[in-house]
């Protein structure tokens, strides 16, 4: 487990909405270390639609990520399925 640990931290997503002008980097700890918003997307006008493309955008990094985490475990165990709910996933 303490490999796996490992191999999660240095795993990095981008999930990414509104054709990529929001941007949000996690690693393998499910921890958001990046965020990135187009300057054309920042509109006080358009504060609703920007919260809804940073919860796309998160969500779409969260999809990635625990299917990179299922990649490498599998990988790791020799294509062993984990029990559901283990790790998150």
């Amino acid at each position: 487990m303490s490999e796996i640990q490992n191999r999660l931290q240095d795993i990095i997503v981008v999930g990414s909405a509104g054709g990529d002008m929001v941007q949000v980097e996690m690693n393998g700890h499910m921890q958001v270390v990046g965020v990135r918003i187009s300057e054309e997307v920042v509109d006080p006008a358009e504060i609703q639609m920007l919260q809804d493309l940073l919860q796309a955008a998160f969500s779409d990094a969260l999809q990635k990520i625990k299917d990179r985490i299922r990649e490498e475990v599998s990988s790791l165990t020799g294509g062993l399925n984990l029990p559901p709910g283990l790790l998150g996933l």
